[in-house]
């Protein structure tokens, strides 16, 4: 057999009835197959250790020179003189796992205990900008160059690169117990440096948000924002209530740990003017309940869906910031203004910490600058005692 050129190659006549095999004198056990259709493929035979003939794809010829699949041959061969078995290898490569693999599992085996809000948030970043970048790579493949590149082509938003690499971490270290990796490649990526975001209402802010509120006197919705206001708890908490949480008569809510963010039971004691809320709401239930000739609904906050429980409430959040005339104020700010106020009215972090659920000291020490003002006041009880002596 000659040497196997490009011209040799290119003149070969393909057999409509079978394929054809040449093999090149330069380099022992590499060829070139022509299959009927035309295409030509550059591979090498060889026996493995246990004397089976085996064959091993190297390229196609067009994509691949005859030279370059020459040296990739050689390479190959060499591997096979020290005893590997190259289509084992190979094998074993194309069964390894890829990132979409990884992102099924994390989801089915770890984020489907999470809370919906961040189950969704990891479906979102993973469809948006995991899959696309790394889903049919190997997860073995995936660099640090890799992650790092990602994290650079987010940076205009860097709190949503820096949830990404959060992510992908969280997953390489499952990746890794699972045995599908020996190294996590986002260790040592720095993150983007995030800003705290510290929004409440001030007071004529909060009795402006409260007016606008009062308008909508039949619209559930208005409620759930009063309550969020009133008690300081959390929107899920707060969307997903059902009234057996609830002892009207002591003024209890007890918040289930499927609903808490610390997975938790908590107790929190309810003001008057949240109880006066939730008789408005009951109100409104026997109201709907009567007109509808429906059942009732377990849920404070029921949605469209008979047995389920409100879903969406942003739109009408924007039509009440409108109302009021406020801008740049989340539903979550709702939660901050009633931690600040209290803070500021001169109760211990420690008691508000308590009352909006915080395990760590250091989550309610964002509040402490409001307490300046009682401290200033304490302070000069003294010396208001020492200018009255004198």
């Amino acid at each position: 057999m000659p040497k196997l050129t490009k011209r040799f190659i290119d003149a070969i006549v393909p057999d409509s009835k079978k394929t054809l095999k040449f093999w090149d004198d330069e380099v022992r056990r590499f060829g070139v197959i022509v299959l009927p259709s035309g295409r030509r493929t550059y591979c090498i035979e060889y026996r493995n250790a246990n004397h089976v003939q085996k064959r091993l794809k190297i390229g196609v010829h067009g994509q691949l020179t005859p030279e370059e699949a020459r040296i990739l041959a050689k390479r190959q061969l060499s591997k096979v003189t020290f005893g590997e078995d190259l289509a084992h290898t190979n094998k074993q490569i194309r069964n390894l796992p890829t990132f979409a693999d990884l992102a099924k599992d994390y989801i089915e085996r770890h984020a489907i205990r999470k809370r919906d809000k961040s189950l969704k948030e990891d479906q979102r970043l993973l469809k948006n900008h995991l899959l696309p970048a790394f889903g049919s790579i190997k997860v073995t493949a995936i660099t640090r160059r890799d992650i790092e590149d990602l994290h650079k082509h987010l940076g205009k938003k860097p709190y949503q690169a820096n949830r990404v690499i959060a992510l992908v971490s969280k997953m390489f270290s499952l990746a890794i117990s699972w045995g599908w990796c020996k190294e996590n490649p986002v260790i040592g990526i720095q993150k983007y440096q995030e800003e705290k975001r510290d929004r409440w209402l001030s007071e004529d802010e909060t009795q402006r948000l409260w007016t606008a509120l009062d308008k909508y006197p039949q619209h559930l919705t208005a409620y759930i924002f009063k309550f969020l206001l009133l008690t300081g708890a959390r929107k899920g908490e707060v969307m997903q209530a059902t009234w057996n949480q609830f002892d009207l008569e002591k003024g209890i809510w007890t918040k289930p740990s499927h609903l808490t963010k610390q997975k938790k039971t908590e107790y929190l004691p309810l003001s008057g003017k949240a109880l006066s809320v939730l008789q408005e709401i009951k109100k409104i239930h026997g109201e709907m309940n009567a007109q509808m000739k429906s059942k009732p609904n377990n849920y404070v906050f029921p949605g469209r869906v008979d047995g389920q429980p409100i879903k969406e409430v942003q739109s009408f959040w924007k039509t009440v910031l409108k109302d009021a005339k406020l801008e740049n104020v989340r539903i979550h700010d709702l939660r901050h203004t009633h931690a600040s106020y209290l803070v500021s009215k001169g109760l211990s972090l420690s008691i508000v910490g308590k009352l909006l659920g915080h395990t760590q000291a250091s989550t309610t020490q964002r509040y402490a600058h409001l307490a300046d003002e009682p401290l200033r006041q304490a302070a000069e009880l003294f010396s208001d005692q020492i200018y009255t002596v004198t």
